[in-house]
């Protein structure tokens, strides 16, 4: 029977699959297993679906269900995907294998995020064929299932969160999910404010981090700063309780894993051995700064900031990414080597390097990815690395030689001696190259001593001078004293730091290398002292001006927010400019690794909750104090209800009962709301500001209009114009604008249209008798004489009659006056009667010269005035006087054809008046 056992395949596959998934040894193990019923039934029964292995001592059982009250031990599953008994020839085709860790739900959960999910939804192939709609099932299984196991903590309901528990918490969007669904689905009202707060806090880099793929290397180091920038925040914040230390340390560890696979994805799009250097080189730059910057940050919030950070300190020892770091030096050895053999083809021309066989040098990494760090590539790839030195081994040689007569030529120069070293650091760092260079890299020591010294120099030439001045230090950009002291010995310090590197890199085995180090090192030493002292003697002087109450410092939480001014009427805001000041050289001081004094940081707490609004209120202050000037004079009654409604805003924070201040800094939802409505009140205003200012703006350019346009022969026109003024009055005054309100406005544009009138009135009376409307005139022979058609002094009385008619003009203006309001108008006529005297003289000498129009008609109507029948038998007796009058005659007839028209045209403007 046991050999039995023995020959079946099947019972053979899952003994040995469930041996090897446990590290047994499967012929220790196997035969109970074989021997076990529930085996014989899955395989036997078409009926059994599910086997289930799990380790008990040092045996495997097996059962044919999953037994859920122990979810604790490692469970290995075996299920069919069709109802049948399993044969050697379907054993391959229809048996499902399936681990089963910590609970079903984390079990399915990775499956689904990790296998089915990233399949059906992404790849190509399958996602075409899978429906919309399941594929929004199948996302919606994913978030519920993460869901889930983020509540699986039993104090996840609770007041106080489970720090231990951060299972479910493998990527920083689960982390923001996690307080998204604490701030909906908390079970107190303080806890959710808190979770809300932290979410708050996540807002800045969530979408990022949702979308990461979607980003390049470049933008994710600026993701980077930011998210340092985020959990610093989250860490400092004082509103609530801490966040938990332990959740803190597991959020910087998984931003780190999930920065470290990006970088991965990234750049496995790259040939890192064959594309071009300067594409690889800065794709390289980005991962490896990536890399750097969040281990950096870690580093440095863990082991300093947040050690020193009084109200929430981090305790134990700093949190280092190892593998992140390792990921980051992995990528900078393939940039060197990268580097190294750029500059190498650079120094070589290309029949030297043919020789050398330098096109085969990557040829140790084929097979080998280098972005693959971990403990069981790290051998392979040292053993790659080593054998790529052998290859590249003469071509230093050659590289050394050429190298020396370089720098030789410019050893006189040191800074393009240190620019050389510099540049060329990674192939004078080679063993072989450096040796060659013993002499060159001697005379660089001795500049780099040089230039230490002088910085020296420098340092004490300027520490005890105010900055700016020409003793004195650098001076930055909105620095105050002690951060620009600070930020300039700091920059003296990396140049120092630069110097040292540099030794470290190429020097470090010359005799004179210690001396360099102990010099430069004191010097650093010098500057630490310097930048203690600068910090020590600012935090005196803060901490003497907080026991000075006009300091500025002293700010009470139960002080009013501010006072108005009754003698200069002006707002005055009660916040110190100084405790701004202080506020930012606290945060700048923090970000440059000191720890501030607790008294000083308290001070700086308070400050900070009250910025934001000290700010606003101080915006509100100054449109208070300057609204007066932004008006236009005549238009201030008519914002009188607004700014009284402002005003009596303001004045309410001093209406308490015994006229204490009733709006304090203590007090944050109520200054919040008093700060609302100062905001809505002052916009309110300023909106009614700039709309009678545009109003204003706009009668402007209708009023110099009317300047141009003629009153004489264009009076509709002004009609048009001036009735535009009044609508627009009239839509003021439809909008609520009090019409007593708007009497100075008005008079205001009164007086703009005199000026524009009085300036038309003028011109018009000057060329009255020009562009008077026309006349027409007939001059006929009636009754044996000349006469006028319409008669002479009809029209006299027209013609006078419009120019009365004009120069009564003013008399029947009105402007945009209301129908009471006494006319500022009619005082034009008698102002400018000096011009009716030249309007009158030229009318007169119109009519003297229309009266001579009939003396050069006299004599052609003297055969009309006579008896032509007797003047004819008197003078024509013969038939010669006949033909010699009928000759005169055409004659005369000729003559008549060129005189002028009898019909006499006098032109005068047309009068229109109001």
């Amino acid at each position: 029977a046991a050999g039995a056992l023995g020959r079946d395949k099947r019972k053979r596959f899952v003994s040995a699959t469930a041996a090897n998934y446990f590290g047994l040894d499967p012929a220790a193990v196997s035969a109970g297993l074989r021997a076990s019923p529930e085996l014989a039934n899955f395989l036997d029964d078409g009926n059994e679906f599910l086997l289930v292995v799990q380790h008990s001592g040092a045996q495997l059982t097996a059962s044919n269900k999953i037994d859920t009250a122990d979810s604790k031990n490692n469970v290995l599953v075996f299920f069919k995907l069709r109802p049948d008994v399993i044969t050697e020839d379907n054993l391959h085709n229809n048996i499902l294998v399936s681990s089963m860790l910590d609970s079903p739900i984390n079990t399915l959960y990775q499956a689904v995020r990790q296998v089915f999910a990233p399949v059906l939804l992404k790849d190509e192939q399958w996602s075409k064929a899978f429906d919309p709609k399941l594929q929004k099932l199948l996302s919606e299984l994913e978030a519920g299932l993460s869901t889930i196991l983020r509540r699986s903590d039993p104090n996840y309901m609770g007041t106080k969160f489970s720090e231990n528990d951060v299972r479910a918490i493998l990527t920083p969007t689960d982390e923001f999910q996690f307080w998204t669904e604490r701030a909906h689905h908390g079970s107190k009202l303080c806890s959710k404010e808190r979770a809300s707060h932290f979410r708050d806090l996540f807002k800045g880099i969530e979408k990022d981090y949702y979308n990461l793929d979607s980003l390049s290397l470049f933008e994710v180091v600026d993701l980077v700063e930011t998210t340092r920038d985020t959990v610093d925040g989250l860490w400092r914040q004082t509103e609530h309780d801490p966040y938990p230390q332990l959740r803190m340390h597991n959020l910087l560890d998984v931003i780190g894993g999930c920065l470290g696979r990006f970088v991965q994805r990234k750049l496995a799009a790259l040939n890192l051995w064959e594309d071009a250097f300067h594409i690889v080189k800065e794709n390289l730059k980005a991962g490896i700064l990536i890399c750097e910057q969040w281990v950096s940050a870690c580093v440095h919030l863990t082991g300093q900031l947040w050690q020193r950070y009084t109200l929430h300190p981090w305790k134990n020892e700093k949190y280092f990414p190892e593998s992140l770091a390792k990921l980051g030096k992995r990528l900078d050895e393939v940039l060197t080597i990268r580097t190294l053999h750029e500059k190498l083809t650079f120094f070589l021309p290309a029949g030297e390097q043919n020789a050398l066989h330098l096109a085969q040098v990557f040829e140790p990494f084929a097979g080998l990815n280098p972005l693959h760090y971990n403990p069981y590539t790290e051998p392979l790839w040292k053993a790659a690395v080593s054998q790529y030195e052998r290859i590249i081994a003469p071509a230093e040689q050659k590289i050394a030689s050429k190298l020396k007569k370089f720098i030789s030529e410019i050893q006189d120069s040191p800074q393009q001696l240190l620019q050389t070293f510099q540049k060329y650091k990674e192939l004078i760092k080679r063993p072989n190259i450096s040796k060659e260079l013993l002499f060159e890299r001697e005379t660089l020591l001795a500049k780099l001593e040089d230039t230490v010294k002088a910085y020296q120099i420098d340092f004490e030439t300027r520490c005890h001078g105010v900055p700016g001045d020409v003793s004195g230090p650098l001076l930055g950009k909105n620095l105050s004293e002690v951060v620009n002291n600070i930020v300039w010995i700091r920059q003296l310090e990396l140049k120092v730091d630069d110097a040292i590197q540099l030794a470290e890199a190429l020097l470090y085995d010359l005799s004179g290398f210690q001396t360099f180090r102990r010099s430069a090192d004191s010097l650093l030493e010098q500057f630490k002292v310097y930048e203690q002292e600068q910090f020590d003697d600012w935090s005196r002087s803060i901490q003497s001006e907080l026991s000075n109450p006009k300091s500025g410092l002293c700010i009470q939480a139960n002080s009013p927010v501010m006072e108005l001014d009754h003698i200069s009427g002006t707002l005055n805001i009660l916040s110190s400019d100084h405790l701004v000041t202080l506020l930012r050289e606290v945060r700048q001081l923090s970000a440059l690794g000191f720890s501030i004094p607790s008294k000083i940081q308290h001070v700086a707490n308070t400050a900070q909750k009250f910025c934001k609004q000290a700010v606003i209120l101080k915006q509100v202050a100054h449109f208070y104090n300057s609204i007066d000037q932004q008006m236009i004079e005549s238009q201030k009654p008519m914002m009188l209800q607004s700014a009284l409604a402002f005003e009596q805003i303001i004045k309410h924070s001093k209406s308490g009962p015994g006229g204490k201040a009733q709006i304090t800094w203590d007090n944050p939802r109520e200054l919040e709301a008093y700060i609302q409505k100062l905001q809505a009140a002052a916009e309110r205003l300023s909106t009614e500001n700039r709309k009678l200012r545009k109003w204003h703006t706009n009668f402007i350019e209708k009023v110099l209009s009317l300047m141009n346009i003629d009153l004489l022969r264009q009076q509709q026109r002004w009609k048009e114009g001036v009735q535009e003024l009044r609508t627009g009055f009239a839509s003021l005054e439809s909008q609520g604008f009090n019409s007593l309100e708007m009497k100075a406005w008005r008079q205001h544009w009164n007086h703009q249209l005199y000026k524009a009138l009085e300036h038309q009135y003028q011109m018009g009376l000057e060329a009255l008798n020009e562009n008077l409307p026309e006349i027409n005139i007939d001059l006929t022979f009636k009754q044996g004489r000349l006469q006028f058609r319409p008669p002479f002094e009809e029209v006299r009385a027209r013609y006078y009659r419009e120019m009365k008619r004009f120069i009564s003009i003013p008399n029947q203006f009105r402007g945009v006056s209301e129908t009471e309001e006494e006319s500022i108008f009619t005082v034009m006529t008698e102002r400018n009667a000096d011009g009716f005297l030249t309007a009158f003289s030229k009318a007169e000498d119109l009519f003297r010269r229309l009266a001579e129009v009939s003396d050069q008609f006299k004599e052609w109507i003297v055969i009309g005035q006579v008896d032509t029948e007797t003047l004819v038998k008197k003078h024509l007796s013969s038939k010669q006087d006949w033909e010699k009058n009928f000759k005169a005659l055409k004659v005369r007839g000729k003559e008549a054809e060129r005189l002028p028209s009898l019909g006499y045209v006098c032109r005068c403007l047309a009068v229109m008046y109001y």
